[in-house]
């Protein structure tokens, strides 16, 4: 099994590297940025199942809202 594009790109944890003050903080942040990453790779990797996904959910959307 190959690994994914998050697995071949993802850094190892650098929570140690931001230990000072209030290193708490800086973990959130490192996660949103991680998860960013991983969606991007993931978009890249299967562009038509994030589509399907983009238009499904702008489908219920407009069917709940009704804008019309």
């Amino acid at each position: 099994m190959s690994p994914t594009g998050y697995q071949t790109h993802a850094e190892p944890a650098s929570w140690q590297t931001h230990q000072g003050a209030n290193p708490s903080s800086m973990q959130g942040a490192d996660a949103c940025e991680s998860a960013v990453t991983f969606f991007r790779e993931y978009a890249r990797e299967r562009p038509e199942v994030v589509a399907l996904w983009a238009f499904g959910i702008g489908f219920v959307l407009g069917w709940k809202i009704k804008p019309w």
